[in-house]
């Protein structure tokens, strides 16, 4: 006799819903774009875990009870490769979650999985939608107090502070941007710093070129 007991880990909670991780290209592209911000501006802080798509169970013993956040932010739980997350064996929910509305999900986005983040104690939830106008902002975000969802208000340059990451949402011309406030400066992937500090290179090998154009032309 199969004790499928011992298979639990494998099989009794799925690392799959089978849904689509995004309803359009652009939403794709954003939630990707998102993601790469926060994990590259996280990468040199161990104990943060940045992930998105990922089954999250949060009722032991039903494998019905399940969300995949579009990106979700968790605190102090190391950065080991995880198949699901179990909020019972981590001890905590995650911290922040970024949810990309639809016009298929926003009201779901707005009503039960709004609640249901808020049951689940997870501090701030934010709510973005990039390809149409069915929320009441393009841009909202709740944070969690005495068991209810507060609307966080817009700062006075437009952006909304998340406090458990300490960065600033904001709504721009070509999508949705990330404000490092204690830099004084937006956060970048890892490729756009790449591609700066190549830039940043050849211009420092230009300029050492045109030195020695000059050294030489001074000698001759």
């Amino acid at each position: 006799m199969v004790d499928y007991l011992t298979s639990e880990h494998v099989s009794y909670y799925p690392d799959s819903d089978g849904k689509p991780i995004a309803s359009s290209e652009r939403h794709f592209k954003e939630i990707l774009k998102n993601f790469s911000l926060l994990e590259n501006h996280f990468a040199n802080t161990p104990d943060v875990y940045v992930l998105g798509d990922m089954l999250m169970y949060y009722v032991e013993g039903d494998p019905t009870k399940s969300i995949a956040p579009d990106i979700f932010v968790s605190f102090g739980i190391g950065r080991k490769e995880r198949r699901i997350y179990k909020i019972w064996e981590e001890g905590k929910p995650p911290d922040f979650v970024l949810e990309f509305a639809s016009k298929k999900t926003y009201h779901n986005d707005l009503t039960d999985k709004k609640q249901l983040y808020a049951d689940i104690g997870i501090q701030e939830y934010f709510l973005c939608v990039v390809d149409g106008h069915y929320l009441p902002s393009p841009l909202m975000g709740f944070r969690l107090l005495n068991g209810e969802y507060i609307e966080i208000l817009q700062n006075d340059d437009g952006g909304i502070l998340a406090e458990t990451l300490a960065l600033e949402f904001h709504l721009l011309d070509d999508g949705f941007g990330i404000y490092d406030p204690k830099v004084g400066d937006w956060i970048k992937t890892a490729a756009d710093e790449a591609e700066e500090r190549a830039d940043e290179a050849e211009a420092e090998v230009a300029k050492l070129k045109e030195e020695l154009e000059r050294l030489r032309q001074s000698h001759s």
